[in-house]
């Protein structure tokens, strides 16, 4: 016998093309090829979550995501460049250059034991691939505003659970019990903060009262899974807001814990305050075009529980120096155990961090061969964060500008050096990464 998960429920509304605003001329060009080509293969095929949910928004999609009932082997066989992925849920990603379509499956709803679907003791899904139809598919999605359906073969939407009138009325709700969507999966509570930040939503009291109780259920997942999110979180251009959201729901703990630990032992530090300065220059910078790196986020986050544990081993008896790229180490690794940091980023941190203290000296060759170091900018925009903070004299921070500014002539005089120097040493006008 099924589960009730898996009784029949009320079809969908269906919304005539006349009546939305979403046109095709929209849609990645890329995306139309997989739907078409599905539809003319004889599968069902729509656009569903995030892309129509912000077409109809009349926002860009930053990705197209398209659900079928072809399963994850017959949509390889159609695409030449197609690769599967994802063991807790099979997935085809279609190539198209650096574009990637993922084309999912409609999944059953039901909790019915079956190889393919495995629970924890605590009720989060680890394996979810029995597929199923759209009607049964609808229900295993998270919110209501994610579960909208652009079919192909009429240009029509599909709307199950009011999904266009939540949106419309500036709701983020969750389809189903919420505690069980939460256990099942985590990470729809950083879904829901996310959302909720980037489309200016409230979280339906249902919704966002289990938050406060279940962030410990974060600790469970995969380290590189929380780094993902992460990153979606605060390079979305909505970081401060999401940020916000965070320590409302208590949740930052989970990500950022030794930052989280620092600002509970010292509140005259103003930790929050330095993260969300950082955290809303980087809204700016993705707001005008400006590139950014998980490198700089992280060094922003890590910085002051770094700064207390190099003050540490000072006191010790370790350089300044040698403090502070032993306290990068120990704390980045110790980052590892949530959201996990890519190796390739742990060596521009520890650059930033090494930078600040070479700032403080204005005189001599070494002072400027720092113009010419190929992390320059990152560790140059984190100088003006601290002097934005306080932490640095204003006044430093406007010498490092102008001095960029200089012909080489007069940089050389600024920074007291005389005779010849070699263009590996020193390179005028700074550098960026």
């Amino acid at each position: 016998m099924k589960n009730s998960e898996s009784q029949p429920r009320p079809g969908p509304r269906i919304i005539p093309r006349s009546e939305h605003n979403i046109s095709r001329a929209n849609i990645s060009d890329n995306a139309l090829r997989v739907l078409y080509r599905l539809k003319k293969a004889g599968y069902g095929a729509f656009l569903v979550g995030g892309g129509v949910r912000d077409l109809l928004l009349d926002r860009r999609p930053k990705d197209f995501d398209i659900v079928t009932d072809a399963h994850p082997e017959q949509v390889r066989k159609l695409f030449r460049y197609c690769r599967l992925v994802g063991r807790r849920f099979r997935l085809a990603h279609v190539r198209f250059g650096r574009e990637v379509i993922e084309v999912a499956t409609f999944r059953a709803n039901t909790t019915d034991e079956h190889k393919d679907r495995i629970h924890t003791k605590k009720g989060r899904i680890i394996r979810d691939n029995v597929y199923g139809t759209i009607d049964e598919d609808v229900w295993r999605r998270d919110f209501t505003a994610n579960a909208l359906y652009y079919n192909i073969a009429d240009f029509t939407i599909w709307d199950y659970c009011s999904g266009i009138s939540d949106i419309k009325s500036g709701v983020l709700r969750l389809i189903g019990d919420p505690v069980t969507r939460y256990k099942e999966d985590p990470v729809r509570m950083l879904r829901a903060v996310r959302l909720a930040a980037k489309l200016d939503l409230i979280i339906a009291p249902n919704a966002e009262a289990p938050i406060l109780e279940l962030g410990e259920l974060l600790n469970e997942v995969p380290a590189a899974r929380l780094y993902d999110e992460l990153i979606k979180l605060f390079h979305a251009g909505h970081a401060a807001r999401s940020f916000d959201l965070l320590i409302r729901y208590n949740l930052f703990q989970y990500l950022l814990p030794a930052a989280n630990k620092c600002n509970q032992e010292d509140r005259s530090r103003e930790v929050f305050k330095f993260i969300r300065e950082g955290l809303q220059d980087t809204d700016d910078r993705v707001c005008s075009d400006r590139p950014v790196t998980p490198a700089f986020l992280f060094a922003v986050f890590l910085w002051y529980p770094v700064l207390d544990l190099a003050g540490k081993l000072v006191r010790e008896g370790r350089s300044e120096a040698q403090a502070m790229l032993d306290a990068s180490s120990l704390i980045i690794r110790e980052q590892q155990n949530q959201a996990s940091l890519p190796r390739r980023f742990w060596s521009p941190i520890k650059d930033i961090y090494l930078m600040q203290r070479r700032f403080m000296n204005r005189r001599g060759i070494r002072s400027a061969r720092l113009l010419y170091h190929r992390r320059f900018r990152a560790g140059y925009d984190f100088l003006l964060l601290r002097s934005k903070h306080g932490e640095v004299d204003r006044e430093i921070a406007d010498w490092w500008t102008d001095i960029q500014q200089l012909e080489p002539e007069a940089q050389k005089k600024a920074f007291f050096v005389k005779g010849r120097l070699r263009k590996r040493e020193y390179r005028p006008g700074g550098a960026s990464d």
